[in-house]
């Protein structure tokens, strides 16, 4: 896969603050933030148990990612682009939510999207716990989620990045780097991942 050098992605699970780091190295490196739209119409039928709401939750959410990377124009971009989100974290979230006979569907244009997509050259990955997730979606439709469902997102996120191989990832621990409230760790996070990345994979724990 291409793997334009500008082009960053941050990654986690929910409210781990990638939107907030995104926009604050685009800034830093005078880039341009792709951030993922929250909006779903069937995103509120999903949280309440609503019968196909999951399956027409995700094929939204794989549509409009791939018509947003795909009109992004990151390979011709002559300015650095940080986005706050993976395209693969729509699989991640699918193979969480779907069943087998939905999941058979939905990897048939998933696996479509993917190859007509660049990677990103460096990934930062905010990896939490499902303590600091509840934490952070107590209010919200998202306080709906379970213990359970938070346990298993997490154990996800951390699966596909122990086998992730990109040219450069830099996995951050979000529990003792709280770039939501700490506009100090933040900044130090900025500054790091605004350095250049040296070999294959590099790996931060702060």
């Amino acid at each position: 896969m291409r793997k334009p050098t500008h082009y960053i992605a941050i990654e986690g699970p929910l409210r781990v603050g990638k939107s907030k780091l995104a926009a604050a190295l685009a800034e830093r490196l005078r880039g341009r933030a792709i951030f993922d739209e929250g909006s779903n119409p069937h995103l509120a039928g999903f949280y309440t148990g609503r019968p196909g709401a999951a399956f027409r939750t995700q094929m939204h959410f794989l549509l409009r990612r791939f018509r947003q990377c795909s009109e992004a124009g990151i390979e011709t971009s002559q300015i650095p682009i940080v986005a706050d989100y993976l395209f693969e974290r729509d699989k991640i979230f699918a193979y969480l939510n779907l069943d087998d006979d939905e999941i058979s569907i939905y990897d048939s244009y998933y696996r479509n999207f993917r190859r007509q997509l660049p990677l990103p050259g460096l990934t930062v990955y905010l990896k939490a716990t499902p303590e600091l997730l509840r934490r952070r979606v107590c209010t919200g439709p998202e306080s709906n989620v379970s213990d359970a469902y938070l346990e298993a997102m997490v154990r996800a996120f951390d699966h596909f990045f122990n086998k992730y191989d990109p040219s450069g990832l830099i996995v951050v621990d979000a529990e003792q780097t709280d770039i939501v409230s700490s506009s100090e760790d933040l900044e130090a996070l900025v500054e790091e991942v605004s350095r250049p990345v040296i070999g294959s994979q590099a790996l931060l724990l702060i």
